[in-house]
């Protein structure tokens, strides 16, 4: 097969907050909903403290002798610098900033062992930060929490070529891990857009989802066992490398998905698949949703275990990633275009699937439009449409970004029922996601943050999920942003029970607190 053959039918920084939150217009504000736009381009973003109704918990604040304990401790790896802490600060999207005073920047166990013994015992709040690349605010200070950036802990500690198993350190770049791999002729289970950023800790601590999980699973699979540090020092060592352990409970989970709330994960011992000698990816365009649904069943049945993505994207996500990166569409415009990635290990029998899997789907009138691509810079190119989507919405000005999980059948009907709830007053609304797991990532756009927009589309778009039996939060987490949404995807005997095991691992409350579990509405100052 040629590497792209194409089917055409038919054609300003704070040091601390201050001053009281401000309540504008009388309106209904619920704890964890801005207060003002904060989003998008160089806009400055103002102080979280004083966007959101959220009080400041009784921590101790940050002293000059604190400072000085961590200077001995961490020598030359202590950043204060009002310009160098900025960026630590703010999150990837500038829609949330804290007003840390402090970052450190921990190499080993030991050190991170003695910075949460020493914070645990002056009651000091620490914020856990990977590589920053979060979408809902968990992993940015929203009062003056001390950074405790993984960004040195960047060691490979071992791999095992005969079982795939990989040991590391949890401040190691997504990105980098797959280079290492692929020079041994393995991959990573995970792949995300953000993978030049994100550290692994981050990824297992959001449980990240990603691009791979159709074919690889999540990483409540593939990791198999966590070093992680709790609240008051304490090193728990359940980094093991075994695939079968059936003694006692299986700890880890906790941690994975935990967001930086019960421990902090300093290592990863994580189960990685060999590389594919084939791989191929299609980007087809189609005229109906039910045109991607039913194209998704035939894939998936034609295809079988060489289906490793099923992504789709609507056509105003094409417009936008042409428009704001001066990207190119391979396919005609379609109302919506689907990328299938397939992997193996022999390229003749994979793409005599894939054109067996193409020539039906077109016959059929599935798909009017298509593009395949075997070689790895015209995959890249193709992928490039898909996972650029976020970066080119950022350019459309406010962006409302909301991360659900629903039933496959039903995944394209919040976009469609949102647009007419919304009309005129959104500037844009628009789905994409990872179909082939039920992922959904609807965003809206406006020129500016609206009150009124937010209002017309929260709590609407939680109780819609919430009646289609979805989850507001697939894999995105719930961070800052969403906490006091759960009890649209969780029971309340759920949501006690997950903060009975944050007052036990952390009762004083230090580790990434205002984030994940909800707290009562409450106002204060900062």
């Amino acid at each position: 097969m040629a590497s792209a053959v194409v089917w055409r039918r038919g054609a300003a920084w704070l040091r601390s907050c201050r001053g009281k939150v401000l309540q504008r217009g009388g309106s209904r504000q619920p704890p964890g909903v801005p207060r003002a736009r904060g989003c998008g381009g160089s806009r400055e973003v103002v102080p979280t403290c004083e966007r959101y109704a959220v009080r400041r918990l009784p921590f101790a604040r940050l002293a000059d002798g604190d400072v000085a304990f961590f200077e001995r401790l961490l020598p030359g790896r202590v950043v204060t610098g009002e310009e160098e802490v900025k960026p630590f600060n703010v999150d990837w999207l500038k829609s949330v900033r804290g007003c840390s005073q402090l970052v450190l920047k921990p190499q080993t166990t030991a050190e991170v062992s003695q910075v949460l013994r020493y914070c645990h015992e002056k009651n000091l709040a620490v914020n856990p930060q990977g590589g920053n690349t979060g979408l809902v605010g968990g992993s940015v200070p929203v009062f003056d929490e001390i950074i405790l950036s993984t960004a040195l802990m960047n060691q490979i500690i071992s791999f095992d070529r005969v079982s795939g198993i990989l040991v590391c350190q949890a401040g190691c770049v997504l990105e980098r891990l797959g280079e290492y791999l692929e020079e041994q002729g393995f991959i990573m289970p995970l792949d995300l857009g953000a993978k030049g950023s994100c550290h692994i800790g981050g990824n297992v601590a959001t449980n990240a989802g990603g691009l791979r999980l159709l074919r690889y699973g999540s990483l409540r699979g593939t990791v198999l066992g966590l070093e992680v540090v709790l609240a008051d020092g304490s090193a728990l060592d359940c980094l093991t490398s075994l695939r079968k352990d059936n003694t006692g409970y299986d700890l880890k989970q906790l941690f994975i998905g935990s967001e930086g709330t019960l421990g902090v994960i300093t290592a990863v011992s994580i189960l990685c698949p060999q590389k594919p000698k084939a791989l191929n990816v299609a980007f087809l365009g189609c005229q109906s949703f039910a045109k991607v649904l039913e194209t998704f069943t035939t894939c998936r049945a034609m295809l079988g275990e060489i289906l490793s993505a099923y992504e789709f994207m609507d056509g105003k996500c094409m417009e936008l990633v042409q428009t704001h990166l001066k990207l190119s569409s391979p396919v005609a415009d379609s109302p919506f275009y689907v990328l299938i990635e397939t992997s193996g290990s022999n390229s003749t029998h994979d793409e005599e699937k894939l054109n067996n899997f193409l020539e039906r789907a077109m016959a059929s009138g599935l798909v009017t439009d298509g593009t395949v691509a075997t070689d790895d810079k015209k995959i890249k190119a193709l992928w490039s449409l898909r996972e650029r989507i976020t970066e080119a919405l950022t350019h459309e000005g406010y962006v409302y970004k909301y991360d659900i999980s629903l039933p496959v059948g039903k995944l394209y009907d919040l976009v469609t029922d949102m647009r007419a709830r919304l009309g005129q007053s959104a500037k844009n609304v628009v789905g994409y996601g990872h179909l082939g797991d039920g992922n959904l990532h609807l965003n809206i756009t406006a020129e500016s943050y609206s009150h009124s927009l937010l209002d017309a589309i929260e709590p609407f778009v939680y109780e819609w999920t919430a009646r289609c039996s979805g989850s507001i939060s697939a894999e995105h987490g719930l961070g800052f942003k969403k906490r006091q949404f759960i009890q649209y995807s969780k029971p309340r005997e759920a949501v006690l029970l997950m903060q009975q095991f944050k007052a036990m691992l952390d009762p004083k409350g230090i580790l990434n607190p205002y984030k994940t579990l909800p707290s009562a509405p409450e106002r204060s100052t900062c």
